[in-house]
């Protein structure tokens, strides 16, 4: 992937070159590696002034202070520093290690030095723009997550999880619907696209496996717009921050 690659234009070839087409209703799974890579979200640590702010934290958790730099510049808030990490509220709200920054399947390092990868700017419009660009392509109206793998609080491993959404709700509110016994539901919410790229996580694999797009076919559900700021607890409803 280059910056300004057309993800319709390689999402319809790949589709045809595995015999498939768009249909309405499907979901279409991105990881979000590529949608930055096509984005320009790509940072020469050479380009990198850190600051006396970077240096300190970089220091305290053994990470080069250019990487540290960028990660404070995404970062709305720093929460922890340990030796390894620093978890941060990102400007887009989610709270994750290191502001989402990665080097892992961003390319191997070339004359103008070490690179590193940014989240997408603004993940909900970039899978809003793809769904509304492959419709008009395609005609098929269909649903977009953008996803990345992240680690959560108190459980081990990385999990993939949405940045982003466009089609389909990301958050479905079962409140009121009774259970098997007649019992109304009090509190459940279902997080329907973390678990969507989940599944898609398990497809597109961590390593080498070079499957950054997956379909997912057959699914049934209400075909609103919602957006992955759905899944994003509200800093008054955290009981733990």
């Amino acid at each position: 992937m280059q910056p300004g690659d057309d993800l319709a234009r390689l999402v319809v070839e790949g589709l045809a070159a595995s015999g498939e087409q768009l249909r309405d209703g499907d979901v279409l799974v991105l990881a979000q590696k590529i949608v930055s890579k096509a984005e320009g979200r790509s940072v020469r640590l050479a380009d990198v002034v850190a600051s006396p702010r970077a240096r300190e934290l970089g220091a305290q958790c053994d990470k080069d202070p250019r990487l540290v730099e960028l990660i404070l510049s995404e970062a709305a808030e720093v929460l922890r520093v340990r030796p390894g990490v620093i978890v941060v509220v990102h400007r887009l709200g989610f709270v994750l290690a290191n502001a989402g920054i990665d080097r892992s399947n961003v390319g191997p390092d070339d004359d103008d030095g070490e690179r590193v990868l940014l989240l997408p700017r603004d993940p909900d419009g970039s899978a809003n723009a793809l769904r509304d660009t492959l419709r008009k392509a395609t005609g098929a109206t269909i649903a977009v997550i953008i996803n990345d793998s992240l680690g959560r609080a108190w459980r081990n491993g990385t999990v993939g999880t949405t940045l982003g959404a466009s089609g389909l709700p990301a958050l479905v509110d079962l409140r009121g619907r009774r259970d098997l016994f007649d019992r109304a539901l009090q509190t459940t919410e279902v997080g329907l696209a973390d678990e969507i790229a989940a599944a898609a996580s398990l497809l597109m694999g961590q390593a080498d496996e070079g499957r950054p797009i997956v379909l997912l076919r057959g699914l049934a559900v209400e075909r609103r717009t919602g957006t992955g700021q759905e899944l994003i607890r509200r800093r008054e409803l955290d009981m733990f921050r």
